[in-house]
């Protein structure tokens, strides 16, 4: 173990390519949301959330043979994983449990809170040191997804306000796995290994949720919602997901879920395109918000001051 100053993979500024793959990532969550949607006559969606973890499994299982991971290898990552996969499991049942309560909108922007509790817990646990001018960063590009989705909005009432509270919560959970993969044993194991113990353990979480809630498929889904659920499981949780993981065991865990602000952003946009929704000037606006904000977090000057003995070398 060397006592060497060095950017930590903690604070570790983003490179170009980087930069490049987080935009791919959020492009992919942004439609990921329209084909949620698309879906929802067909398949009610926490059916569709377990039906992605169990097409995902298996691709990250043939990824990570075909990359010689040892899946069962006792490397400490057991009880961080299963904690992990708890975690990501309740989170999906939270949010789809909040959606039946408040606008797809509102749920969207306050999903959105998560990279606020990424950045205070890599304050906290990771030594992460966010100036001034980064905390102004993640405000100014949650204002713009705010913006860009329409909040606030009228006729809030209890029950809204409960769907609200749900998916901040699940906001919260979808940081804390991002958290324990970089504060944990996790951090050395192979990204398919973290994921897959996500992937796995949410499979009978999901199941039993989509019991409670007597959710039923009447009838055969059709072509396009089967093609959509094939995108869910093999790209969005199977590939995207895992890249994520990736990057989050490489760069700065703020940097990195400040960028998930675009990602709604390119929900609206694929809704322009898919569903005919209307493009308006505030969009525009809400496009410099988020991009500023990304300026404010990532500017090398910030990347630059971040230093401190790396505990992995």
């Amino acid at each position: 173990m060397s006592s060497n100053p060095v950017i930590s993979a903690a604070g570790r500024a983003l490179t170009p390519g980087a930069i490049a793959l987080m935009l791919m990532l959020c492009l992919s969550w942004g439609f990921n949301q329209i084909a949620v949607k698309l879906v929802l006559p067909d398949v009610p969606p926490m059916l569709q959330a377990l039906a992605r973890s169990l097409g995902a499994l298996p691709v990250l299982l043939i990824i990570g043979w075909f990359r010689g991971v040892r899946f069962f290898e006792r490397d400490g990552t057991l009880w961080p994983g299963v904690i992990a996969g708890m975690i990501f499991g309740i989170e999906f049942v939270l949010i789809y449990r909040g959606l039946l309560l408040t606008s797809a909108s509102r749920a969207a922007v306050f999903l959105y809170t998560a990279p606020f509790f990424v950045a205070l817990g890599s304050y906290v646990f990771l030594g992460e040191r966010l100036r001034a001018s980064q905390w102004g960063g993640l405000a100014l590009s949650f204002a713009g997804v705010a913006l860009a989705i329409g909040v606030p909005q009228a006729n809030v009432d209890a029950n809204v306000l409960m769907g609200d509270l749900l998916i901040v919560v699940g906001g919260a959970l979808w940081a804390t796995t991002t958290l324990i993969v970089k504060t944990t044993a996790l951090i050395k194991a192979p990204a398919e290994k973290g994921l897959g113990y996500q992937v796995a353990i949410s499979i009978p979480i999901l199941a039993l949720a989509a019991w409670i809630s007597g959710e039923t498929i009447t009838h055969v889904p059709g072509p396009l919602s089967l093609a959509l659920l094939a995108y869910q499981a093999f790209w969005v949780v199977g590939l995207t997901f895992l890249l994520w993981f990736a990057l989050v065991k490489t760069y700065s865990a703020s940097k990195l879920s400040a960028f998930t602000f675009i990602t709604p952003l390119f929900g609206v946009v694929a809704a322009y395109f898919i569903l005919h929704d209307t493009l308006t000037i505030a969009f525009g606006v809400a496009a410099l918000l988020v991009i500023a904000g990304l300026y404010l977090v990532n500017r090398p000057e910030a990347a630059r001051a971040e230093v401190a003995p790396d505990p992995n070398v």
